[in-house]
């Protein structure tokens, strides 16, 4: 009996110490959650007001950029923790798990015992950590945010700003800007040469757009041409003027001392040292003196053609991605007054794995049918057709089409019917685009037979392709 009576003791004392544990360590997490959910209002603080203004200081742009990427990985680790409840039982497709190496977020998967509780307690700490770290470091700097200009004057919602901005790249803007800036001395007769290397839909074309309408880009040179591909098989200047598909003149330069040409040539792929030489050299006759030259190309092979550091482009980080999607996604909505609603807008994201094209297209189907029902029909939609891509091809729809792969699309009306995307292509501004829009055929009632184009999405900001 007394064998019996200290083994129950035993097991009573066991299990209340694990409950007051386990409750200890929630209430730790749950402090730190607090703690890290005010610094990360601190830091988006300082990043939108240095977002809306002209900022050249090199340091105090590393800075901000090193705060942004600890911003965006508190979001991602606060998100996960808050909402990874969410997880319904019968979402158990292990095969997209695995195929997206989501293994930062599985390892906070489950708070059941006080062993996870401490792990995501050391996570959210570290999280902590390097931000408060983050923002100790640039305040200092934070008053001199004042001194530069403004962007913008107006009040703005960050999903606005994002739609008409290119996110992730202010760095390396301010970057183009000061070698498109910076000046020789007198007699200096090379022509300068910057490299821009990055994968298919980076952002390449886009960041460029963005430099060339920089005001202080646009008064600097007299004129801007842009050429594409093999536009140029004769290396002189009135070929050039031909084949550029667009311009800009600055009339108010007219002398020839204060004429500046700059010349961006966007590649598809490489460009051997030959042909570049001839153009090179052809270049230096034909362009006024102190005129520059941007090239831009899937091969880092170009590097090599350069006269200054090159500039290599890559996809957003997965912390920075699911903040940029999250903001697009859910407009001037409170994401955390709809916490079943992020879950669903986290696995989505994942899925689409850093596509920029698909994240611009899902993130305004989401924002502007914000509804449960709807959000989860699209996840298991999503879900389906990457299972057929994966069997067949091994890989992701989104990075399929990012390779100009064939990939299989299903129809959420139908979900017997398929569609295979052959080939993405976008236009200019200038061109007419298709009637039908890709959006409505996959997730709306409109039925196409055969083969057709369709608009998948056209962007608001420079040079505002429409993708196709």
């Amino acid at each position: 009996m007394e064998v019996l009576v200290s083994a129950v003791l035993g097991e009573l004392t066991a299990r209340s110490i694990d409950y007051f544990i386990s409750r200890i360590s929630k209430l730790q997490v749950l402090d730190v959650e607090d703690q890290l959910h005010r610094v990360m209002l601190r830091a988006e603080v300082i990043i939108e007001k240095a977002m809306g203004r002209y900022i050249t200081n090199q340091a105090m742009l590393e800075q901000l950029e090193g705060l942004k990427d600890a911003m965006y990985r508190s979001y991602y680790m606060l998100d996960t923790f808050r909402y990874q409840h969410h997880e319904k039982t019968h979402e158990k497709d292990q095969v997209v798990r695995h195929s997206l190496s989501l293994s930062k977020i599985n390892s906070l998967k489950g708070l059941c015992s006080s062993s996870r509780n401490t792990k995501i307690l050391e996570q959210l700490q570290k999280a902590l950590d390097d931000l408060s770290s983050m923002i100790l470091d640039v305040k200092e700097r934070v008053t001199f945010l004042m001194c530069y200009p403004r962007l913008i004057c107006q009040p703005y919602s960050m999903h606005i700003l994002l739609d008409n901005s290119m996110f992730g790249c202010h760095m390396e803007a301010e970057f183009a800007i000061k070698f498109l800036l910076h000046t020789e001395p007198h007699g200096y007769k090379e022509l300068e040469v910057l490299p821009i290397v990055g994968p298919g839909r980076v952002g390449k074309s886009t960041l460029v757009a963005h430099v060339c309408k920089d005001k202080r880009i646009s008064d600097h040179f007299s004129e801007i041409m842009f050429l594409r591909y093999n536009d140029f098989v004769d290396y002189k200047l009135p070929t050039f003027r031909e084949g550029c598909s667009m311009k800009h003149q600055n009339f108010m330069s007219n002398s020839d001392e204060d004429r500046r040409l700059l010349l961006v040539v966007e590649l598809a792929g490489d460009l051997n040292e030959d042909s570049w030489d001839r153009m090179y050299s052809a270049s230096i006759r034909c362009l006024p003196r102190r005129s520059k030259i941007i090239i831009t190309s899937r091969s880092d092979k170009i590097v090599k053609f350069g006269t200054t550091q090159a500039l290599t482009l890559k996809y957003l980080s997965h912390e920075a991605y699911w903040y940029f999607f999250k903001t697009l996604a859910f407009g001037s909505m409170d994401p955390e007054a709809h916490p079943k609603l992020v879950h669903l807008a986290m696995e989505i994201a994942r899925i689409m794995n850093g596509s920029l094209l698909g994240a611009n297209a899902t993130a305004r189907l989401l924002r502007d049918n914000f509804d449960i029902h709807f959000w989860r029909k699209v996840l298991a939609f999503f879900r389906v057709f990457i299972q057929k891509d994966l069997s067949e091809s091994g890989e992701l729809p989104f990075d399929l089409i990012n390779q100009s792969k064939p990939a299989h699309l299903g129809r959420m009306a139908a979900p017997y019917e398929y569609l295979v995307v052959f080939h993405q292509y976008e236009c200019s501004s200038q061109e007419e685009v298709p009637k039908i829009r890709i959006l409505d055929v996959v997730y709306g009632s409109l039925k196409h037979q055969g083969k057709f184009d369709a608009l998948v999405w056209r962007s608001q900001i420079p040079p505002c392709y429409s993708y196709l």
